[in-house]
């Protein structure tokens, strides 16, 4: 018996790798040489395909495909009909499958309902991008990037929570301290609360 759960309307393709307390709810379809970390959550409709990794306790909501080419890292959360592409110019005469494009999302990074991921690009780690957000380049960790297409408009705490628009200094909520760095933000080493 699998130290998972899938409902009964799922699919999960031989050759799959699931992880222990992961759960993949209605109509998913997990196909081979997915590989899905622990403690993970596919809501209902999620497709993985071939090739594409899921980390650990990442959470996907209903209506989401991660396409070949697709990497999330540990604790990230994709939001309800949010979108990843894997091809920059699709043509249904053309096959394109040798030029498919990684994406990654690092760990800890959000992506709101109806966002739109642009393939090739990096999620930087625990980066928060806005519902209906279009995504066409790497984002900075930390960042809280919105618009159509979107740009950076603050910064956000591992947390959750937004931060002073400078982005040093303290979160409000969970007393984590932040300086700059040369990409951005980083927590400070050795000032939380």
């Amino acid at each position: 018996m699998p130290e998972y759960f899938v409902h009964e309307s799922a699919y999960v393709d031989e050759g799959a790798k699931i992880g222990k307390g992961s759960k993949v709810w209605h109509f998913c379809h997990v196909m081979p040489g997915a590989i899905i970390g622990a403690r993970s959550s596919l809501g209902q409709n999620v497709v993985v395909m071939s090739g594409a990794r899921v980390g650990d306790n990442v959470k996907i909501q209903n209506n989401v495909s991660i396409y070949e080419g697709v990497e999330l890292e540990d604790d990230v959360f994709c939001g309800p009909s949010m979108v990843f592409t894997n091809v920059i110019n699709p043509r249904s005469h053309i096959p394109r499958k040798s030029e498919y494009k990684r994406t990654l999302v690092k760990r800890g990074a959000s992506i709101g309902a109806n966002a739109t991921i642009v393939c090739g690009v990096t999620l930087g780690e625990y980066c928060f991008i806005g519902a209906g957000a279009v995504v066409t380049s790497n984002v900075q960790a930390y960042a809280l990037m919105l618009g159509v297409p979107a740009r950076r408009s603050g910064w956000m705490c591992q947390c959750g929570e937004r931060l002073p628009d400078s982005g040093v200094g303290t979160c409000p909520a969970c007393g984590t301290a932040y300086e700059s760095s040369p990409t951005g933000i980083r927590p400070a080493a050795g000032r939380t609360r």
